[in-house]
């Protein structure tokens, strides 16, 4: 374990070797931030996360897509729906410290962002049915569902948001910021109304201490 401190935050890395059917082999980097002193290292239990996401499934399987992003942001928005300080009424009933407690939130978290989104079609197999094709391209396409302007679309993301969320939409690296590539086009407005309309605000301070 290494521990770096900077301002008033602690970050500490964790480095989780795993290899699981269906995520990407490697590592899972795992940035911890306390406001004072050492973070203690949680426990990553990946059949656990799997457990929690069968789950999940249900609903982000489909809306919003939650694969491959960043622990830390994802840990972040489930304490925000467990203390209702985040609202959304479907999780309610699991986002609770009975359905989910503090210390299983690690295992999904990690579970998640280490699960790679299909983003190119693959060669299919000769004796694959169509209806495997059609579920594998429903996987690969995201069909916008929201009327828009793509010229002045690229433009706003430009000049708005590409400093947070990366060039192509994808993050960054090691970072708490998500990616917005590949997500519902719904769900992207749906959350941008709610910034403009001031029902969901920035997090906190640690999103902007990255750009600082």
């Amino acid at each position: 374990m290494h521990t770096l401190f900077h301002s008033h935050l602690t970050f500490t890395f964790l480095i989780y070797p795993f290899f699981r059917r269906g995520i990407k082999g490697g590592a899972a980097l795992l940035l911890i931030f306390t406001s004072t002193g050492y973070a203690e290292e949680p426990e990553i239990d990946l059949d656990l996360g799997e457990e929690i996401h069968e789950l999940c499934a249900g609903c982000h399987g489909e809306y919003p897509r939650l694969a491959g992003f960043p622990p830390e942001y994802l840990a972040r928005q489930l304490k925000l729906f467990k203390h209702n300080e985040r609202k959304n009424i479907p999780i309610r009933p699991y986002a609770n410290e009975r359905e989910l407690p503090d210390e299983d939130i690690p295992s999904i978290t990690v579970y998640l962002s280490q699960i790679e989104l299909i983003t190119t079609m693959p060669v299919f197999d000769k004796d694959m049915s169509a209806y495997e094709k059609l579920l594998i391209a429903k996987k690969v396409f995201n069909i916008p569902r929201t009327e828009g302007n793509i010229t002045c679309g690229k433009k706003f993301y430009k000049t708005e948001c590409r400093s947070c969320h990366g060039r192509d939409g994808k993050g960054k690296k090691n970072s708490i910021i998500p990616p917005l590539s590949g997500q519902y086009t719904q769900y992207l407005a749906k959350q941008l109304k709610a910034f403009a309309r001031g029902e969901r605000e920035y997090d906190d301070a640690d999103f902007f201490a990255e750009m600082s």
